[in-house]
Formats: C-alpha cells, sequence, structure tokens
C-alpha cells in the first residue's frame, strides 16, 4: 500500500466515501508526464496533483503514488468554472504564467538558489522574467507529472486532501511543520528578488 492509500485509509471526512474514492483514485492514478498530459487534461472543472521523483526537493517528502511508486505528491489544487476549468488552470497559467500561478511562484523560490531565476514586477506583481518563464516551463516539464479529477464543486475536497495528504508545497490549509517552513521562506525569497515595489507615478 502507497503512502497516499494509507493516508486515505485514516481519512476522516464528512463526504460521502464513494465521492471522496472517486477523487483520490482519480488523483492518485498513474501520473502523465506533461507532453501527454496537455493534450488529454480537459476543460472541465475539478482538482490535480503535481507528482515528482523523489530526487526533486529531497528536504520536502510527499506521500508516493499507488500506481507509480517512483513518484510522490508535491502539490493539490483546484479549477473553478470561473477560472477556466484544469485546462486553462494547467496549461494556461501553472505551465506559462508566473503572475497567475502561486506552485509557479514557489517552485520559482525554490530553485533560485539553483538555477538563479531572475524577476521583475509587472503591474503591481512579481513575475519572472520572459526568459526565465521559459526555462522554468522547461524544468517543469522534465521533472514534474500530473493527475487530476472532473468533477464539480472542487473546493469542497481541497481542504480534507491537503491536511490528510500534506503536499508539501501546499500552504494553504497546511499544517505547521519544517516543510511549511521551507516552503514560506521560499516564496519570500521569490517576492524579495525584485527588490522593492515601484512607486507609482
Amino acid at each position: 500500500m502507497s503512502h497516499v492509500d494509507e493516508k486515505m485509509a485514516r481519512m476522516n471526512s464528512p463526504l460521502e466515501p464513494d465521492t471522496l474514492r472517486s477523487v483520490t483514485a482519480a488523483l492518485n492514478a498513474a501520473p502523465l508526464i506533461l507532453a501527454d498530459a496537455a493534450s488529454h487534461v480537459p476543460s472541465a472543472v475539478g482538482m490535480y496533483a503535481w507528482w515528482a521523483a523523489p530526487t526533486v526537493f529531497t528536504n520536502l517528502p510527499g506521500p508516493t503514488n499507488g500506481n507509480d511508486p517512483a513518484v510522490r505528491l508535491l502539490y493539490l489544487g483546484i479549477a473553478e468554472r470561473k477560472g477556466g476549468g484544469l485546462r486553462t488552470r494547467v496549461i494556461r497559467e501553472h505551465l506559462a504564467r508566473s503572475r497567475r500561478s502561486t506552485l509557479r511562484r514557489t517552485l520559482a523560490g525554490l530553485l533560485m538558489p539553483t538555477e538563479g531565476y531572475r524577476t521583475t514586477w509587472a503591474d503591481g506583481h512579481v513575475v519572472l522574467v520572459p526568459d526565465d518563464e521559459q526555462r522554468l516551463t522547461t524544468w517543469m516539464h522534465a521533472n514534474l507529472r500530473l493527475t487530476w479529477f472532473r468533477g464539480e464543486d472542487p473546493e469542497q475536497h481541497e481542504q480534507i486532501l491537503i491536511d490528510s495528504l500534506e503536499p508539501p508545497l501546499n500552504v494553504k490549509h497546511a499544517k505547521p511543520g519544517a516543510a511549511l517552513t521551507i516552503v514560506k521562506a521560499a516564496k519570500a525569497a521569490y517576492k524579495a528578488s525584485a527588490g522593492p515595489r515601484p512607486t507609482e507615478a
């Protein structure tokens, strides 16, 4: 039994057991490489999970995937209808624009010591410079995998799953601990890397 499966078995949830099983089974499927995920991820509302090998962020452990024990969970997110659904959230935001992706900003902060990503201020937000947006996307394609669940009202599952599975890159709903401290420090370093916010004329 994988760490994900073990945590699921211990989970206390107000949701219907069948509903929760459907969500967790989909998210715990064998993850796709991003080139394949890009052509299959639907426009529907739902949840998504990002996975990586244990060699990625070795100081941030996550539960292993039940269908592919070579990867472990890094991050859970939701895609709502008002945001365009899963395809928009994953392809047009997480794999493209740091301004619209907490995941990208967190990854950039964690990778800055080794990758030297550069940032700037744009419309009141700290963003990666265009060349480094592309470099981060390339890194994500090389290192991350994806699963998803199609289903309405994904926010009803978000807190329960984050609380139970403890994906290390999530901050919202995360429990205090070493992983949260590291991730918060990386996010702060990312924001500080652009320098003081420019004053408006």
